[in-house]
This record gives structure tokens, sequence and C-alpha cells, in this order.
């Protein structure tokens, strides 16, 4: 099984991650231009996009978390103000959702995409590097190999039709041992390092503008010496 798949490398290092050109669905905006990394159970895919140009979307067909990595994408929900979104910044856009996309120059993103029958949020998301962190749940004692870690979460987006969680999430360092992810997870780290253990023993590291996704059930381990912020989209399946 795939334990972690690395969508994006901030220092420009070419990656082994396998991608296919392929739109998501018939009415996919970006069908010429998406680069799918991974695709499974509860109708999401992780991969990365590289854009120039306009689009109005009266309805987007899926839910989407992009993570911009080089230039500017502006979105700009019905009746709102535009959003741009620079390097290492994102937004969450709402199935549904009426939107212009525009890219003056070439723009290159990651992103993580789910499908959703009965959607109820619409809108487009920001997502914050400075977030209002709030106190979450940690790990249980049993899954650590040292000290007990203090995990905060802003949570910006849930769609509970298609168990899709997006936000910001940091965490003092912890170390955890190899297991089943409990969730299909893409991250983008901001701040800090991580290095993610295979049962093999092999570990892949990532660092602050790399961004990574995890299959649930993938067996994988985590270990970080300093705080860690990271983007992230969460999706639980159910078995």
């Amino acid at each position: 099984m795939t334990v972690a798949l690395v969508l994006h490398r901030a220092n420009g290092a070419s990656v082994s991650t396998a991608f296919r050109r392929a739109p998501f669905g018939k009415d996919d905006p970006f069908a010429r231009h998406r680069e799918i990394a991974w695709e499974g159970p509860g109708a999401m895919i992780a991969g990365r996009t590289s854009f120039i140009g306009e689009l109005e979307v009266a309805s987007y067909p899926h839910i989407e978390t992009i993570v911009v990595v080089e230039g500017e994408l502006t979105l700009t929900a019905a009746g709102e103000t535009p959003l741009v979104v620079g390097p290492q910044a994102g937004a969450v856009i709402g199935c549904g959702t009426a939107v212009r996309i525009r890219a003056g120059s070439r723009v290159r993103f990651v992103f993580c995409a789910a499908a959703c029958e009965k959607p109820t949020q619409r809108g487009v998301f920001p997502l914050h590097a400075d977030a209002n962190f709030k106190p979450t749940g940690t790990l249980p004692a049993e899954v650590l190999l040292g000290p007990v870690p203090e995990c905060r979460s802003d949570k910006v987006f849930t769609e509970d039709a298609a168990q899709y969680l997006a936000g910001t999430w940091d965490s003092t360092p912890y170390h955890r041992i190899v297991r089943a992810h409990r969730m299909n997870e893409f991250m983008h780290l901001l701040a800090g390092s991580v290095r993610f253990a295979a049962p093999d023993g092999s570990v892949l590291s990532a660092g602050a503008g790399d961004a990574v996704f995890v299959p649930q059930g993938a067996p994988i381990g985590w270990e970080s010496s300093d705080r860690v912020a990271k983007f992230y989209v969460c999706q639980t399946v159910p078995a």
C-alpha cells in the first residue's frame, strides 16, 4: 500500500509520485489542466494543477481545497469580494458555488477535491496561516513514543455529506508509532518538518512548503522535533 504521496516540494525538486492527466468528472472546470496523483474511495482526489486564464463557473461541481505554490489565483464568489490566493495560501471552494477563477499569469497549485451529492456549504473559504487556533484533541498515550503533544486547530470548512473537513492545524513536537492512518488526509506544511515512517523502516521527510497526501488505512508513523503547522483536508471513508 502507498504510505504517502508527495505532491510538491518547496525547493522545486522533482517528486517520484506518478501523476495522470484526467478530469474529475464531466464538468470539471480544470479538466484540461488537472494532474491526479491519487483517487480513491469517497470520490476524493489529490494532485496538482498548472493554469493560466479565466473561468466562469455557474455551479462548482465538487468541493475543492486549493493551495497555491507559485503565482496568484483570484477567486470571486457571486456577490463577494475577490479573494487573491498567493504562494503558501489556500482556499476551499464549496460544491455548488458560483465562482469566477482568474490567473493573469501562470499559477501552480496543489489540490484535494471530493464529490458531494447534497452540498450545504457554498462559497469561497480562505485558509489562514495565522489561524484562529483553538485547542483540540490530542493522541492517546498508547500510540505515542514520547510526551503527549498540544494540538490546535482552526476548522474553516465542514461538509458532512462528503465527510470533508478543511482548515489549519498545529502541534508541539511528538513521535507516534506506525499505525493505519484513520482518514484520507491532504497536508500542506506551513512550518516545521515531519518524518513519516513506513513499516519497512524507510522514512519520508517533509518540510515547510511541501505538500503530501496520506490515504486512509496507509500504515504510517509521525516524528517531529519542532512545532508543525499545516493546512489540512480530512475525509473519513466508511469501511
